[in-house]
């Protein structure tokens, strides 16, 4: 297992982060998507922590709140200390049926973090990301929400999740000019499915320091080796009855088509090269898998061990690449000669 640092901090963190999404059961999507009860969350956890794993991400609203729930156990029941673990967590999404029981506003924050400190049985929070956009509450008002939480002892670093670039960057500059805490860190999708966040988020994140957390690294299952072009609903995966993220569907059959005979002549899954191929690229500080049986949670965690050489990187890259959008071709095509030399008169 190799580790970076979370974003510009000095915060070692795996580079595979153990997803709790399927931890606990619950209503509606969940579902599909959750079912592992205590003892087999404890043997996920186990199984990750052997291999190196630090980093634990989980939600207040995953199996609302039951995940959390079920971590906070898991980390008792396996003698685990809280200090050799990083846990993640996230608020914004509804967690009562209060009119304030949902966003990013200063009086849902203050609620959330004491309800999801008392579920993980726990004094503080490593990371604590904003889940969502909210479109109603000030950056502002949530930067200091999160700031009194960091003086407070309550939370040590903050991040964010699925926010537009241009938000993330005016965050950052009220940060910088109100003297308040700073993102350290995004969490987003990424796959070699979908590559949107290259456009304009990787460059931000490059620029400011920042740390980028994948989730669903295997496009909700479109890349476990279970999807094909011959058959696009298998049974036994939930992505058949919970058709999200949005991907490209016709893309992504062109990709399988490359990572099949690269899957087959290293003797490893589809979804290992998958995310061997996250792994890969410098601007990726951790990936978030989930599972909900050993052998796949292994099965992501050898993505770990498994390097690609640079021609197998390079068929990946060709044939899961972006078409050109502007301004992406203008800015290379008018920068092209930028430092050449001129003729001197």
């Amino acid at each position: 297992m190799q580790y970076k640092t979370l974003g510009n901090t000095g915060l070692l963190v795996s580079q595979i982060c153990l997803g709790t999404m399927t931890f606990a059961g619950g209503e509606g999507m969940w579902k599909h998507v959750a079912g592992v009860e205590q003892a087999g969350a404890d043997e996920l956890v186990k199984v990750s922590v052997d291999a190196g794993v630090n980093f634990i991400d989980t939600a207040d609203v995953y199996t609302d709140g039951q995940s959390e729930i079920t971590l906070g156990r898991s980390l008792k029941n396996l003698g685990i200390a809280r200090k050799d673990v990083v846990i993640a967590t996230k608020a914004y999404g509804r967690t009562g049926k209060g009119r304030n029981d949902v966003g990013a506003s200063r009086g849902h924050i203050m609620d959330a973090i004491d309800a999801s400190l008392k579920r993980l049985q726990t004094d503080y929070i490593d990371l604590y990301q904003i889940h969502a956009t909210d479109l109603v509450t000030p950056i502002e008002e949530t930067l200091r929400a999160l700031d009194t939480l960091v003086q407070q002892g309550k939370v040590r670093y903050v991040g964010v999740s699925n926010w537009h670039a241009w938000r993330i960057m005016k965050a950052l500059g009220i940060s910088e000019s109100k003297n308040l805490v700073t993102f350290d860190t995004l969490q987003a999708y990424y796959s070699i499915a979908g590559r949107d966040l290259e456009r304009e988020i990787v460059p931000l994140l490059e620029d400011q320091k920042m740390g980028l957390l994948v989730w669903s690294p295997l496009a909700g299952g479109l890349l476990s080796g279970k999807f094909s072009r011959e058959n696009q609903k298998p049974e036994d995966s939930r992505r058949s009855n919970f058709d999200f993220p949005i991907v490209d569907k016709e893309r992504t059959w062109k990709v399988l088509d490359v990572i099949r005979p690269i899957a087959e002549a290293r003797g490893v899954s589809v979804a290992t090269v998958s995310l061997a191929w996250i792994l890969a690229k410098p601007f990726v500080t951790s990936v978030i898998i989930g599972a909900k049986k050993q052998e796949q949670l292994k099965e992501n965690l050898a993505a770990a061990e498994l390097v690609l050489s640079a021609e197998e990187m390079k068929k990946l890259d060709e044939v899961s690449t972006l078409p050109p959008e502007y301004p992406g071709w203008m800015v290379p095509f008018q920068n092209a000669n930028r430092l050449a030399d001129v003729p001197r008169f």
